[in-house]
């Protein structure tokens, strides 16, 4: 079988998951606006930028929320994905997952996000699996710490390798394509069989172009 990969933010979604949650929690009166607002916006510079310290973004992202159950926390969600994340879902990227599907593929969409962020999101694509970044649970609640490897630069390689060693060599690298948008995704592209980036940054557009790679838009 055919192993497709998806990056999920700026790729398959028209704009950023964990972006626009720091957006819903100012819309929720969760956080200071002018705070909130600066500090999530710098992030999400130093993330295109190549340069973001992820367990830094967790904290920041889940900081505010960090004394919500899990029961109100999948309330907040599901506000969260009718206002910010259906609008951003891309009918493109839905026809793409499909034509996989079709063709009997195995759809993954693996990202940088927490999971917490992007599990109802791979569910509403219909995707076969998601590995994103994990979070650690307490008694009810996230700590605002990582568990495992961040699913983030090279930490996707090892990601879906640990993945591969658990699916009984039904994929592996040899018949799997990635697609993503970001430089940060570099390390995963240059590993898989056949690398296409989607509405790529200017650093990704430069190496998919000297590469020879497939250069797609789901926009």
């Amino acid at each position: 079988m055919g192993l497709a990969i998806f990056d999920l933010d700026n790729t398959l979604l028209g704009g950023d998951s964990d972006h626009a949650w720091g957006e819903f929690l100012i819309s929720r009166k969760l956080v200071d606006a002018a705070t909130h607002g600066t500090r999530n916006d710098e992030f999400y510079r130093q993330y295109t930028e190549g340069r973001l310290n992820i367990q830094e973004y967790v904290r920041f992202t889940l900081g505010p929320v960090l004394g919500f159950s899990l029961d109100q926390l999948d309330e907040l969600h599901r506000e969260f994905m009718e206002e910010f994340v259906r609008p951003m879902m891309l009918p493109r990227a839905m026809n793409l997952i499909d034509d996989h599907k079709s063709a009997g593929d195995h759809c993954l969409i693996m990202s940088a996000t927490n999971a917490f962020i992007t599990r109802p999101i791979a569910r509403e694509f219909a995707a076969d699996d998601l590995l994103a970044t994990d979070l650690v649970i307490q008694g009810g609640h996230y700590t605002g710490d990582i568990s495992g490897v961040p699913c983030f630069q090279e930490g996707k390689v090892i990601r879906l390798r640990q993945w591969l060693e658990l699916q009984n060599e039904r994929y592996s690298f040899d018949s799997s394509t990635f697609y993503s948008d970001s430089i940060n995704d570099l390390p995963l592209l240059e590993a898989v069989h056949s690398a296409v980036a989607v509405d790529p940054d200017d650093r990704l557009a430069a190496v998919a172009d000297r590469k020879g790679w497939k250069i797609i838009s789901l926009r």
